[in-house]
Order: C-alpha cells, then structure tokens, then sequence
C-alpha cells in the first residue's frame, strides 16, 4: 500500500474553481433578485454579505446555483444543512483530478462516469455540482427518507437533473455501500461528508463555539469580509453533524465495508475534518486491503481540509478500468 499526498504547503480553491475570486453580487442578484435586500457595504468598498445571517446565506446558495450551475430551483427547510457552495465543488475538482491520473491526464466527463454521493442530505450538493461541472451521473444516498425526499423534489424541479441523479434511500443505517450499489452496479468513485462530531452534545457545542467566534470576529470588523470561505455551514439534522464514535470510527467502518466492492468500484473516498486521524485511518485500510492510498490538501483561506482517496485496483488496472468504461471509441 502506497500513501500518497501531493502537496504539503497550504492550498488555495481549485485552479477551475470559480469562485477563487470575490463574489460577483451583480451577477447573484440578476438570478435571485431578493438577495439585494441582504447585501450591506463593506468595509473595504463595494458589497458584502452578513454571513451570520443563516437566510442570507441560503439566499447566496441559491444564487450560486442559479447563476453558475444551472440549477434555478434549489429550497430547503429550516434545519436542514446549508453547504458552502466554493469547498463543497473543491471536492469534485480534486477527484476529477484523481480520476484523470488513471486516464492519461484526461479528465473523464459524461454520464459514462458513475458517482456514489454517501449521505446527500437534502442539499443534494455534490450531485448538483458534480452534474453541472463535469456531466457526471450520480447516486445520492441518505439514510433519513425526510432528508431524500427534499433531494428529490431539488432534482424534480430541475430537468438538467432528472436523467442524472438517482436518489436512494439506505434502509441499513450501519451500512454505506450495502442496500446501495446493486449488484453488478459499476461506480468510477464515491464520496462523502461524514459526521464530524461524536454526541449530540459536542455537535451543540461545536455550533456554540463556531457562533461565538463569529461574534467576536464581527466586533473587531464591522463585518465579515466576502471571501467564500467566510460562509459558515448552518443549521443541520441529527444525522448530518454527528455519529456514535465521530468521524473516525464512521470512516474506519466505511473502510471495512469498501472491501465489499473492490472489484464494483475504482476508487472510495471520504472528508477527513481532523487530520490527527488520518495516521489511524491509514492502518485501517491496510488491515482492509488497499493498494493505493491517497491525501489530497484542500483549502479555504485559513481553513485547510483534506479528502482521503482509496483503491483495491492497481495502477494497470486502474488504467484499463478508465479505457474500458470512459473512452468512447
């Protein structure tokens, strides 16, 4: 098994990430013109958004989505969480990377390309994203039927979805892949945002915290300033911001699990929030099997982030997976 992780040194958004630069509130407002009513002057000229302000940034997503990935019906219910949009599509940019190593440096685009979101929620983010980005087909599984139903109306509401996301619910809240991949079911990578908290204590305790930051951010500036990675996620289910055994435990069974479908699937991936797990998880998919274990670094202004990639193919076959399944002869 080979760890591999590309770069070291703190990362800015994605080269092909479009939000590397400030928001463009003239565009955002001309597709949902009730964000006007929420921008503010900033500090430093120009506009800004109070991101403290949950409909605010509910209102910014919907925008985001509108103007730049073609997805002008986009609502959730009050709870449920809100992404932000610029790290959420990092993630999608990285794999179409990590799958474009196995394909001669070719990014592979299209419906051929076959994408497990694990717990989709009822942004449907990475579906959304991933489709509008690339043209990939997705799977978006939950295990809270509440959650899939909002997916669906999200990808009922907008024909560009319809032929490309299947919602699914997983009926086994144990399991990932199980219940999900159907037999002889060919998938090119899956991905997922894991619970990062372990108890529904620590859960309200992190969103304390995070609210008494921002408090205390927004005393020493008038407000926040508009770069993407000031957007907080807010609101969230049970479900969506913690597990028994937090993150390590739910990506170490995912792991032991993975094994299942070695042969169904060219690469598994996941979020790893705290990198102090990354050495444990490691160990884990050695005991599993892996061949080939990559850490891609991500970043958002100060916040770094990684994903954790992993195959039980070599890199041959790998390479035979992408001629067979993406290269349209």
């Amino acid at each position: 098994m080979s760890t591999k992780s590309p770069h070291t040194e703190k990362v800015q958004l994605h080269p092909r990430n479009v939000h590397r630069a400030e928001y463009d509130f003239d565009t955002l407002v001309r597709v949902v013109p009730e964000l006007r009513d929420k921008l503010l002057p900033s500090p430093r000229g120009g506009l800004t958004l109070n991101f403290g302000d949950p409909s605010a940034v509910k209102l910014l997503n919907k925008a985001l989505l509108a103007a730049y990935y073609d997805t002008p019906m986009w609502d959730l219910p009050e709870g449920f969480l809100c992404p932000p949009v610029p790290g959420r599509v990092d993630y999608l940019h990285y794999l179409a990377d990590l799958l474009a190593k196995d394909n001669g440096g070719r990014t592979p685009v299209g419906k051929r390309v076959s994408v497990l979101d694990i717990g989709t929620g009822a942004n449907c983010i990475y579906p959304i994203l991933g489709s509008a980005e690339y043209g990939w087909k997705f799977i978006a599984s939950d295990i809270a039927n509440e959650a899939l139903q909002v997916a669906k109306v999200i990808v009922a509401s907008n024909r560009r979805l319809k032929p490309l996301v299947d919602c699914r619910l997983q009926t086994d809240q144990s399991a990932y892949f199980n219940g999900v991949i159907k037999p002889h079911e060919r998938v090119d990578v899956t991905l997922c945002n894991p619970p990062f908290h372990s108890s529904a204590e620590e859960a309200n305790a992190g969103t304390q915290r995070k609210a008494r930051n921002l408090k205390r951010n927004r005393k020493r500036s008038p407000l926040p300033k508009e770069q993407p990675s000031t957007a907080l996620n807010f609101g969230g289910q049970n479900h969506e911001l913690w597990c028994t055994g937090g993150e390590a435990l739910f990506i170490q069974r995912m792991a032991f699990e993975s094994r299942d479908f070695a042969e169904q699937c060219l690469w598994f991936s996941t979020l790893v929030a705290k990198k102090e797990h990354l050495n444990g998880l490691y160990q884990a998919l050695k005991k599993a099997g892996a061949v080939e274990v990559r850490t891609v670094p991500m970043a958002q202004g100060n916040k770094i982030s990684r994903f954790l990639a992993w195959s039980f193919l070599e890199s041959g076959e790998r390479q035979a997976w992408a001629q067979q399944h993406w290269v349209v002869s």
